[in-house]
């Protein structure tokens, strides 16, 4: 590293997954709040519109060379960010992959290739930064899942599975740091302008037995991203949940995310069953709007 040592009055903070949506406008936004950023992307010769963003925003993100599917990768990133800052005060665990596929077309390979990013990539990086926090006493960890950690989506399994994983792991975590006086937050987007989402275009309906659930998944995500949350928003809540002297578990921000939230916990299991049982699709959007306040119909 070349850049000059972090301020000792500044929080060091780490965001994974910093070289595109959610990520690089978190890392931004926090180093534009007076963070000391360290993003970790996995080719930093692939960082020309984070580093753009950056300059235009008059800020620094200091680039680590980081797979978090990977243990050595993991090890030797947080090393090089541990021997340059001297500690990690808040990590931002964001890089994600999506997934799509329902249950009978999803191979196990590709469930654990999901997982292994999106659940055990977050465990590598918040076991090498832990030891530390507990030495200190403080910290965060900020887990960015997804409101599919809360619904189940619909035609995206191995997502879904990894993200409502990632939220039972958090929860669980929030109890065990608590002593140690490290605080965890669950961020939960809706459909936020991301990367993601265009290289989440895969339908395999190998049977051809489920033209109504692909199809349902992608005009869910169109409809959202016609309404898309600018990435900085979750941005913002992210430094609320780092900086707040009121910290609560679970924010949901973007497109959708209250609004799903709040109207499956109104609806009951029979209720969500029977919608996936309607054959039309009108019939399903207008059952959708009833209960989640969306309209995701095509227009």
């Amino acid at each position: 590293m070349t850049a000059a040592e972090p301020s000792a009055a500044a929080p060091v903070t780490v965001v994974t997954g910093a070289n595109s949506g959610i990520g690089r406008a978190t890392a931004v936004h926090l180093a534009a709040h007076g963070h000391t950023v360290y993003g970790t992307v996995r080719a930093t010769a692939k960082t020309d519109k984070l580093l753009a963003m950056a300059d235009q925003a008059g800020v620094e993100v200091r680039l680590v060379e980081l797979d978090v599917a990977d243990d050595d990768s993991v090890r030797r990133g947080f090393e090089q960010i541990l021997d340059a800052a001297g500690r990690v005060d808040h990590l931002v665990n964001n890089a994600g992959v999506g997934g799509n596929g329902v249950a009978e077309e999803s191979s196990p390979a590709l469930y654990l290739d999901v997982m292994n990013v999106n659940l055990c990539g977050a465990v590598r990086c918040l076991q090498a930064v832990l030891p530390q926090m507990r030495g200190r006493g403080s910290g965060t960890i900020v887990n960015i899942t997804s409101i599919a950690g809360r619904i189940a989506a619909v035609a995206q399994q191995p997502y879904v599975a990894s993200k409502w994983a990632f939220e039972g792991m958090s929860e669980g975590l929030a109890q065990e740091l608590a002593p140690f006086g490290i605080r965890v937050a669950i961020v939960e987007p809706g459909v936020t302008k991301s990367a993601i989402f265009a290289k989440s275009i895969d339908a395999p309906n190998a049977t051809g037995a489920y033209d109504a659930p692909y199809r349902r998944m992608f005009q869910f995500y169109a409809a959202g991203l016609a309404q898309a949350t600018d990435p900085f928003e979750v941005g913002e809540v992210v430094r609320h949940a780092i900086e707040t002297d009121e910290p609560q578990l679970r924010y949901q921000v973007s497109w959708g995310g209250a609004e799903l939230v709040e109207g499956r916990a109104r609806m009951d299991d029979q209720e969500w069953v029977a919608m996936g049982a309607l054959t039309d699709d009108g019939h399903y959007y207008r059952r959708f709007h009833e209960h989640f306040a969306l309209d995701i119909a095509p227009r």
